[in-house]
């Protein structure tokens, strides 16, 4: 009988929101390209405190992918990108060589007492891309595969599966799909992939009779078969998935890379003030001492 390989538990920390991180962890540095997943909210805003907007900050080596259930955020980046994420919709940054940018909360969420949850994954890029030029991408909602099945409601964020095939334009090979499921439902987990996680952020699921948690992330078994999961009350998860990295990779603060001489010129860049900014804003978040 097929069982979760493994179950982890998150961190939680407190960024002026909280934050819940399930990669990189103890048990498991990466799933296929994701090596960052963090569960942000569910939080609340006011007007009067801005301390909690995310200020900018560098990446490299990376693509972000950050997906809204509720609320809404407002990125900013070096290219001179503006957008508003909103639920449903994919935000894709690819940082490659470098690039800076800020996530802030809007107004009419502060004031309307919405509160903000989503999810923030980021990508290793391919080994031959990990110094590309910086891109960013938005796809709304309405751009992005969506049905019924089996008693699932499935969006397909990123890939190819069941199918269907997503649009966003991550450069290397990668599923992610976001998953409501109603009591009693199952659903087939697509098979051909070395790496597949589940994250479960709200309600309880069954895979082989043991169930996952709300807030765990489940591993399924290296093995290309296709397994099935229960719905043991309504619930709403993150599948994961993907080939084996072509690298090893470093996080180093906001940077990754396959050789640590990048990292440190990184570091030293931000630190110098040689990343371009991000137009408009002259606010900054510093950079951490090595530890």
């Amino acid at each position: 009988m097929t069982t979760w390989s493994a179950r982890i538990s998150a961190k939680t920390s407190d960024i002026g929101f909280p934050v819940r991180r399930l990669l990189p962890s103890g048990q498991a540095r990466h799933i296929g390209p994701f090596i960052f997943l963090d569960h942000m909210g569910p939080a609340h805003f006011n007007l009067s405190e801005r301390s909690n907007d995310v200020r900018p900050h560098p990446h490299i080596g990376l693509a972000t992918l950050t997906y809204l259930f509720s609320g809404a955020m407002q990125h900013r980046d070096s290219l001179g990108s503006m957008q508003r994420i909103e639920p449903g919709a994919a935000n894709l940054m690819v940082a490659g060589r470098g690039i800076v940018h800020s996530e802030r909360i809007p107004d009419d969420i502060r004031s309307s007492g919405q509160a903000v949850e989503g999810l923030q994954l980021w990508l290793a890029l391919p080994l031959d891309l990990e110094e590309c030029e910086p891109a960013f991408m938005h796809y709304a909602s309405t751009e992005l595969p969506a049905w019924q099945q089996d008693g699932s409601q499935v969006q397909l964020v990123l890939g190819q599966a069941w199918g269907y095939r997503s649009p966003v334009a991550f450069p290397g090979e990668a599923l992610y799909a976001v998953i409501e499921m109603a009591a009693g439902a199952e659903l087939a987990i697509p098979e051909g992939f070395a790496e597949r996680g589940i994250y479960l952020a709200s309600g309880s699921i069954s895979l082989g009779g043991e169930s996952l948690a709300a807030g765990e992330l489940g591993l399924l078994a290296a093995e290309s078969r296709e397994v099935s999961i229960r719905a043991e009350q309504a619930s709403r998860l993150a599948l994961l998935a993907g080939p084996t990295p072509d690298a090893h990779r470093i996080l180093d603060w906001n940077f990754v890379s396959s050789r640590m001489e990048r990292i440190r010129q990184a570091r030293d860049d931000w630190q110098q003030g040689r990343f371009a900014a991000v137009p408009g804003e002259t606010e900054f978040i510093p950079l951490p001492p090595r530890r």
